[in-house]
């Protein structure tokens, strides 16, 4: 059970952290939907329109919410915004209104992408760049221990299907940004770092950085597979059982709880990490194959398959994942971690936004044959990510991590 908690000290304050919101997270995750419609009562168009906005918002404020937190502090910038959130959570309990909601989801996308931005900044701040790949690890276990207790106190509420249980998880996951606001506040503080003269916003005319991140978002596609594309897949295509949605997801979210820093250990540097990721593309290609086979089948095959096929996607998730943040890590300058986590970070919002549409054409659609492109282009972004990674290395001097 140690192995699953980080170093006493900044790295544990960081997951307990981490932990702290996730719980609220999680119940909201699986609650929202009904209490957007339910409580608020709008319309489920509304309500997609108005999240599409909101993140779409949220995406370009990141990068100069991170900048904000190389510039004047990456503590008090993560305090000011965890506290932001927790008042945009608290708003969508009096919210019954269209624009007031958009309001909210506004704030709640914008803060969020500050604060996902603004904890890597001081993550960079305080850990030693040899020891980062671990600590991420460490914390998506623990993101993913969060959100797990956090689903079933939002399973709770959805039993009961009352308002009042609504408005408790909604109160529950603002008060968990208060307590998220608190623990950081018990972080050694970071030394804000002065601006470049001239320089404003340079990871937007850095093109060997914007290549990566648009690689690494085609691989974060496998965001959108679990929680919407294979649902769907296995309710319209598929004769295995509808509860089996629910059992894959808790397949992934403990494996990850149990696995993520014993696959992070390998990755050192960017020569490891595009080979992790060069293995997750493989796996994704074989992954893909493996579920379009449940197609067709009887219930009972069909169900092995789509519980093997989930083994390897979790695999290949673990892989790319600490691949990844090796990449923006190493390749961001000195100085600038916020303002270029901040964009790395973009990535996980267009591929939650776009990731549906393309998911649903290819799989819903195309079938069989979807699932082999997709398969295709993941490991085509795989393989191009060493090559990009290499010529984003040699565009800086001396990028922090890098071994010769």
């Amino acid at each position: 059970m140690t192995n699953l908690l980080p170093p006493r000290g900044p790295q544990r304050t960081l997951a307990l952290a981490q932990l702290s919101n996730s719980v609220g997270d999680g119940a909201y995750y699986v609650t929202s939907a009904l209490y957007f419609t339910h409580v608020v009562g709008l319309s489920p168009a509304r309500i997609g329109l108005g999240l599409t906005v909101a993140w779409a918002i949220g995406s370009v404020v990141g990068v100069p919410l991170g900048r904000l937190a190389d510039r004047r502090g990456p503590r008090g910038t993560a305090v000011l915004l965890a506290l932001a959130t927790a008042a945009a959570v608290a708003s969508f309990l009096v919210v019954r209104d269209f624009v007031p909601f958009l309001a909210a989801a506004c704030l709640y996308a914008s803060a969020q992408s500050g604060l996902a931005a603004a904890r890597q900044a001081l993550l960079a701040g305080l850990v030693a760049p040899e020891e980062r790949t671990g600590t991420l690890a460490h914390l998506q276990s623990t993101l993913n221990a969060g959100l797990a207790v956090g689903a079933g106190l939002g399973g709770v509420a959805l039993s009961l299907g009352t308002n009042a249980a609504y408005l408790t998880v909604f109160a529950l996951d603002a008060v968990s940004f208060l307590l998220c606001a608190y623990v950081l506040t018990r972080l050694p503080a970071v030394a804000p770092v002065p601006p470049a003269e001239g320089a404003k916003l340079e990871v937007l005319r850095d093109r060997p950085y914007a290549l990566v991140t648009l690689l690494n978002t085609v691989l974060l596609l496998r965001m959108p597979l679990l929680s919407l594309g294979l649902p769907l897949w296995i309710t319209e295509r598929t004769e295995a059982p509808e509860w089996l949605v629910s059992a894959l997801f808790l397949l992934n979210t403990g494996a990850v709880m149990l696995f993520q820093v014993r696959t992070a250990r390998a990755v050192t540097g960017l020569a490891t990490a595009a080979r992790a990721i060069r293995g997750s593309g493989l796996l994704m290609l074989l992954t893909c194959g493996v579920f379009a086979l449940s197609a067709g089948a009887e219930a009972g095959v069909a169900t092995a398959v789509l519980v093997g096929g989930s083994v390897l996607l979790v695999i290949a998730e673990m892989r790319q994942s600490a691949g990844s943040w090796q990449l923006g890590f190493d390749l961001a300058p000195p100085g600038r971690t916020g303002e270029y986590q901040g964009f790395f970070g973009t990535g996980v919002t267009v591929a939650r936004t776009l990731g549906p549409l393309l998911l649903t054409l290819l799989l819903i659609e195309l079938g069989a044959v979807g699932w082999l492109l997709l398969g295709g282009l993941i490991l085509a972004a795989s393989y191009a990510l060493g090559p990009a990674s290499r010529w984003a290395a040699a565009t800086r001097p001396a990028p922090e991590g890098v071994l010769a």
